[in-house]
């Protein structure tokens, strides 16, 4: 019996073999339409769906709250800017949307499987994520407590502190996963597919170093060392997508960078400080590129170790 064609265009599909990374959602035969369209789809989800349920999520925090006299305005910008839980929490909530986005895309527009968006396995593999991650534990801690002052820092403990450290462990990962997912999941997908017709490798660093352009200019206001320090986690969250074939060493460096970059926060004059950032000193930056250096050298070695593929299946 024939398939309709509705059937047709909804069924997913495996990539190419011997493929990396940045072509996992891409069809040769498509050309760059496919690019095209995704690249539509991720803007319409980073400027429409994540400032709408912004919207609504503080919508209800200020209804709930029932501050006295302040108009939504003024609670939108507060709360937004970390300046209260519930604002770091509908923050988080709503850039976690993201992850749903690409999901969506990769099925509708790509018509690939979720699991194609973790690696070229495909599928999650959580052992390899989870060693990256105790290396960037150590190696993150070790940049805060010795080498950048944290142990001579002036460390203060705010009024319900739990409260905000429970908001951080719960939401922080599913913030930094939706990153990942958008900028070295899907868009450098996107771009790979827009430059499908230059070569294979001149494509892929294309979209390493696009992304990660992008990645660091979406961070709004900085200086130039604060985006120098954005910029090269981006190249090097994108290297290793190329070098481990997948998104988990740069997901879990990204988790544990937020942990305790807000985690510490907390304690050192509030989250909101964290949050409005727009300046770094060179020392600073220097340091915490050589730290997300070390993690990347770590991640290649241990995806090394393991073998974990690079390409798709033949």
């Amino acid at each position: 019996m024939a398939t309709p064609a509705a059937s047709r265009h909804t069924t997913v599909s495996d990539p190419e073999p011997r493929v990396d990374y940045t072509r996992v959602l891409l069809n040769s035969s498509a050309g760059p339409t496919l690019g095209l369209l995704g690249l539509i789809g991720l803007l319409l989800g980073y400027a429409v769906v994540v400032p709408c349920l912004l919207y609504v999520f503080l919508g209800v925090g200020w209804l709930c709250e029932h501050t006295d006299g302040e108009g939504f305005g003024a609670y939108y910008k507060r709360a937004s800017g970390y300046h209260t839980v519930g604002g770091l929490v509908a923050t988080h909530a709503a850039l976690a949307s993201l992850i749903v986005v690409v999901l969506v895309l990769a099925r509708y527009v790509n018509h690939r499987a979720p699991r194609w968006v973790a690696s070229v396995q495909p599928g999650i593999r959580w052992r390899f994520g989870l060693l990256v991650g105790l290396v960037a534990v150590v190696v993150l801690n070790l940049t805060q407590l010795l080498v950048r002052g944290g142990a001579n820092s002036h460390y203060t403990v705010p009024h319900h502190w739990w409260v905000w450290l429970l908001a951080i462990i719960i939401t922080s990962p599913f913030q930094a996963i939706a990153e990942e997912m958008f900028f070295r999941g899907y868009l450098m997908n996107v771009i790979s597919g827009l430059a499908m017709n230059l070569p294979e490798k001149t494509g892929r660093w294309a979209a390493v170093v696009i992304s990660a352009l992008i990645f660091a200019l979406m961070h709004g206001t900085q200086n130039v060392w604060l985006f120098a320090d954005r910029f090269a986690f981006g190249l090097l969250a994108g290297w290793l997508v190329i070098v481990t074939g997948g998104i988990e060493a740069g997901v879990a460096a990204h988790v544990v960078n937020n942990l305790f970059a807000f985690g510490y926060a907390v304690f050192l004059g509030g989250v909101s400080q964290a949050r409005g950032m727009t300046a770094m000193g060179w020392v600073d930056a220097a340091w915490d590129i050589g730290g997300f250096l070390a993690i990347a050298l770590a991640g290649w070695w241990i995806g090394s170790l393991m073998r974990v593929a690079r390409r798709t299946p033949a």
